[in-house]
């Protein structure tokens, strides 16, 4: 049984990390293409997108698949079966209802983002972006029930591939069908993005059809095992949704409380800004911090996380068997090894900010900026997947919504008048302060609920700090060097520095980090015999 969980968390976890990670890449020629201003319409639409994204890929169908496995470790397989089939025209009404709803707010919401003539677009260019991915929603609720009841039944397999193809062919409609647009029938950069935006429509639609495909093959063994259900079925459908939605609203706030912080900024950055003498750029800003770096600052969280998520589910077994050493034990590793994967690559990021900026897009000194004041922010953004996954393994399911919610009320009450002060890292500002206020309640309620009590952990960050302050002495002087010689002046300059300095800086960490016996006790007996035979 764990190693059936251990393969299928390192299923789920290659499968998103491959999207993530596709997802940051396609925007480097998305943006070539289009240009710097017109990638600014494109995050508008991006961020309503990106909250139906996360409730499908994470919230809805964990909720879902934790209610299917209950009754199928009962040996009750029809109240599943029961959940799949209503579910599906619930979800397919749902689908329909959040589409018009989106559809016919979008000039609301563009309302909401356009607060002076002097900004780059229109209410009607913001609004038509928007009601372009609204059709999405159509697909998106379909295949949140599809994947999760498929997950409950432990085939992660589906979830993933489905996951990795929605966004392979999201991608090749998006940069096809922008570049044709823009060079073929030489439309405007706004007329590609509209139909880029609408990508998302076609990729759900293929994510649909690879779970369709799985359902087919697996259909045969569910059919048997409900034949030789043990239980009747005799939960109500009132039960049943209950159920399913008490179970939903702590999974869904995780999966989609990052773009609902950006949703706050997406609908008060720019009246901020305006209001402040800066409408002119507010939209660029906007994107720049919304968008282009926020997706480079997720780097280090999707590492660290799915390393550290991969033992929440030990941390559960032990909260179950009241193993306090256990749960110690569980709970210092996973801070560790989320603290010593993130920290060193928010470091590269900081102090390769104009380097990484270049590269990926091209060289701004503000865009650098925002990417170097928001890098550290991805810390907060990984210790709440982390804690609030925790709170989800030993059942403080209202603390979660408690917490995310009240950093979510901190983020909305500070964001403009920070913003007024700070002017773009004021958002950055109050972003961490509500991140902040949500994880310092989270770890102080699994420290109460488990007794963790742990000197151990604090001495080995320490060490962890010292490392990689060494690292990052190392790494400045060897930019300094390489920028002395010549300063980078092009996409590919910027990328051998970058490969250089990261080289320089892993090296350094990681020796350190197994002379020291840091590593080997973080990762275990494998590392262990392996690094016995270098000498370490």
């Amino acid at each position: 049984m764990s190693s059936n969980l251990v393969k299928g968390t390192f299923i789920l976890t290659i499968g998103l990390f491959l999207s993530k990670a596709l997802g940051l890449l396609y925007v480097i020629p998305f943006y070539a293409i289009v240009g710097k201003e017109s990638i600014g319409l494109y995050q508008y639409a991006y961020i309503p997108y990106n909250i139906a994204l996360a409730i499908a890929i994470s919230g809805a169908p964990l909720a879902i698949s934790k209610f299917v496995a209950k009754y199928n470790a009962r040996g009750d397989y029809a109240t599943g079966r029961k959940l799949l089939k209503s579910g599906m025209l619930v979800m397919a009404v749902t689908g329909i209802l959040s589409f018009l709803t989106l559809y016919f707010l979008a000039e609301p919401i563009a309302k909401l983002v356009r607060k002076d003539d002097e900004q780059i677009f229109t209410i009607e260019e913001i609004a038509n972006v928007i009601r372009w991915v609204s059709y999405a929603l159509l697909a998106v609720p379909l295949m949140s029930i599809v994947r999760g009841f498929l997950q409950g039944n432990q085939k992660m397999m589906p979830t993933s591939v489905s996951q990795l193809v929605e966004q392979v062919v999201r991608i090749i409609v998006v940069l096809a069908g922008a570049f044709i647009v823009v060079n073929f029938m030489h439309g405007s950069p706004k007329t590609a993005v509209n139909f880029a935006v609408f990508a998302a429509f076609i990729g759900a639609l293929a994510g649909l059809a690879v779970l369709f495909k799985y359902w087919k093959s697996y259909k045969p063994e569910f059919d048997h095992l409900l034949a030789n259900s043990t239980s009747s079925s005799d939960v109500s459908f009132k039960d049943m949704y209950k159920e399913v939605f008490a179970y939903i609203l702590p999974f869904v706030l995780v999966g989609v409380i990052n773009p609902l912080y950006q949703f706050v900024d997406m609908i008060t950055f720019n009246e901020a800004m305006s209001s402040i003498g800066f409408a002119k750029v507010t939209d660029i800003y906007l994107t720049m911090l919304n968008f282009l770096t926020h997706k480079i600052v997720m780097i280090p969280v999707m590492v660290a996380t799915g390393f550290s998520m991969a033992l929440i589910p030990v941390i559960t077994s032990y909260y179950a068997k009241n193993d306090q050493k256990g749960i110690t034990n569980s709970l210092d590793q996973t801070y560790q090894i989320m603290l010593y994967l993130t920290v060193p690559i928010v470091i590269g990021l900081i102090v390769l900010s104009n380097e990484f900026y270049q590269f990926l897009y091209e060289k701004d000194a503000v865009g650098a900026e925002i990417l170097a004041n928001y890098a550290p922010v991805a810390i907060l953004f990984g210790l709440y997947t982390v804690t609030a996954a925790i709170l989800q393994g030993i059942d403080r399911h209202k603390w979660i919504v408690f917490t995310s919610l009240l950093g979510l009320f901190f983020k909305l009450v500070l964001n403009i008048p920070l913003i007024k002060v700070f002017e773009t890292n004021g958002a950055i500002i109050a972003t961490s302060i509500g991140y902040t206020v949500a994880v310092g309640i989270n770890i102080a309620i699994i420290t109460k609920v488990l007794h963790y009590r742990s000197q151990m952990v604090f001495r080995r960050l320490i060490l962890i700090a010292i490392l990689n302050i060494i690292m990052l002495i190392a790494v400045v002087f060897t930019l300094k060097g390489l920028t002395a010689i010549s300063p980078a002046d092009g996409k590919m300059h910027a990328f051998l520095y970058i490969m250089i300095c990261a080289t320089v800086g892993a090296a350094i960490y990681g020796y350190l980090s197994l002379k020291t016996g840091l590593a080997q006790k973080l990762f275990g007996e494998r590392l262990t015999r392996f690094t016995k035979k270098l000498g370490f």
